[in-house]
């Protein structure tokens, strides 16, 4: 299924990024190839969520391909679940399942926040935006920032928005805010329903109302 696929080439990618003797900064900095797949996975789920949010007869369009490929019984190729890309927290959750023994959850969290820090910084800071050569390469940014956020708050047992969080999220929040809002609207819903703990009694009511 395309959400296994998913999980197991971002669960990949994140044993490569934070696997031994190599900390996960150093790990972005060697490999930069495996940091830039990692966040093309993560632009292209946003970017498909955030389609699916403003084109609704999409799905329609998923319902009917399936029937044409159940119709014709197309050998070794299989279509289920409501989506061929399922949503974003479907796909993610099981990475921070309490089961899941593979990825180092320091370890992990520490490659997270670093791309969350280096796509804020590059968001927040002039210098780096005037690099921007296009919107698209703006959008790419937000997405890997968000993306890197869903699933930090999904593998870390207290998420991305305690105060202990590794992730500047009211930065990150602001950062998004003083974009113009047909750009990020998408990526704040994003925020708003598919972390886990958005609303735990750790979050504090600074980070709430910025979301509102």
């Amino acid at each position: 299924m395309a959400a296994t696929r998913t999980e197991n080439a971002l669960r990949s990618l994140l044993e490569a990024l934070t696997s031994p003797p190599y900390a996960p900064t150093q790990h972005l900095e060697r490999e930069q190839a495996l940091a830039k797949q990692f966040a093309e996975i993560l632009h292209f789920t946003l970017s498909f969520d955030e389609l699916k949010m403003t084109h609704p007869a999409i799905q329609n369009d998923f319902s009917y391909y399936r029937r044409t490929i159940s119709r014709n019984r197309i050998n070794n190729l299989q279509v289920r679940g409501q989506c061929c890309v399922p949503p974003l927290a479907q796909r993610w959750s099981p990475l921070g399942d309490s089961q899941n023994k593979t990825l180092p959850i320091e370890d992990t969290t520490d490659c997270l926040s670093t791309m969350a820090c280096v796509c804020r910084v590059m968001l927040e800071t002039p210098e780096y935006r005037s690099r921007f050569t296009n919107t698209e390469t703006l959008l790419f940014c937000m997405r890997v920032m968000v993306g890197v956020i869903i699933l930090y708050d999904h593998v870390h047992p207290v998420g991305a928005f305690a105060k202990t969080s590794k992730i500047d999220m009211k930065g990150c929040i602001k950062v998004l805010k003083d974009q113009p809002s047909t750009s990020t609207e998408g990526l704040l819903n994003a925020l708003r329903y598919t972390t886990r703990h958005l609303n735990d009694d750790t979050t504090s009511k600074q980070i709430r109302a910025l979301l509102q």
